[in-house]
């Protein structure tokens, strides 16, 4: 018989979060000894991750920090469920992965898989958890954003749920309660784009066709066309450009008014919702 107690299988499936068949098999097969037992359980869940490569990850949270240097973190750690994604061990890898991708100030999800973390990689840390988990874990997305001051919201959606949409406003100026509540609108209003020239002219060009379009067919005059589409393109611009948008809190204020009067110049924000 196996040398391991029912206390050594609650111990190790409390460790790894692995079912109770899993360890007590893992156990046997490593005749009581608990680290190989680990790297047995770790073995067969990275088989695991091979198989479940192609499915999907609509879950997950959005985390971030602020860098203390002129930078801010925001990451999007998916997975495959809910179920998952509220776990301990999930919102601990999460914080794992945020705190070795900031210390690397990484800029792509290339570089922060290959950040240093624990004496492995990040990727390596994902895989290994991943394998505990049982599911498809991934690091969706991330931005480094730059600025003199920063405000962090990380909006739950559901109460049982960790954050599902991270907002980072990267700003100059001293009034944190309205960046915040900027901050807060930005996760309302998805804004793309700062100001309407920071809007790629390829973009543009595509709106002003659809609306010059539309605008003919409703046979609308041949000499007030420009016209209407430029008020039709100035509506485009309120929907994808936060210093055009109408105030959440006040929409007979745009945001631009509202961070001017404020006195705050705001030099970059980034947005993540989970699964979009």
């Amino acid at each position: 018989m196996a040398n391991f107690t029912l206390e050594d299988v609650k111990n190790l499936r409390e460790r790894l979060g692995t079912g109770m068949v899993d360890t007590k098999n893992a156990l046997v097969e490593a005749d009581g000894d608990i680290e190989k037992a680990v790297e047995i359980l770790r073995l067969k869940g990275a088989k695991g991750n091979a198989k479940r490569a192609d499915r999907s990850t609509a879950e997950g949270l959005v985390a971030a920090v602020d860098n203390g240097d002129g930078t801010a973190t925001l990451i999007e750690l998916a997975c495959e469920t809910d179920f998952v994604a509220k776990g301990d061990k999930f919102v601990a890898l999460a914080d794992r992965v945020l705190a070795a991708v900031a210390a690397a100030r990484a800029e792509t999800v290339e570089a922060a898989l290959a950040a240093p973390a624990d004496g492995k990689t990040v990727a390596d840390v994902i895989s290994e958890e991943a394998a505990i988990l049982g599911e498809k874990v991934e690091l969706r997305r991330l931005r480094l954003v730059k600025g003199e001051n920063f405000s962090i919201y990380l909006h739950k959606t559901s109460k049982d749920l960790p954050p599902q949409v991270g907002v980072v406003l990267g700003y100059a100026g001293s009034d944190a309660e309205t960046a915040r509540s900027v901050a807060q609108h930005i996760s309302f209003a998805a804004p793309e784009y700062l100001t309407r020239e920071d809007v790629p002219a390829e973009a543009v060009d595509k709106e002003r066709t659809i609306v010059e379009q539309i605008t003919r067919e409703e046979g609308k005059p041949e000499a007030a066309l420009p016209k209407i589409v430029e008020g039709r393109l100035g509506a485009y611009f309120k929907q994808v450009a936060l210093l055009e948008q109408d105030y959440a809190k006040d929409n007979k204020l745009s945001v631009g008014k509202v961070l001017s009067d404020a006195g705050i110049t705001v030099s970059d924000f980034a947005r993540f919702k989970v699964g979009a």
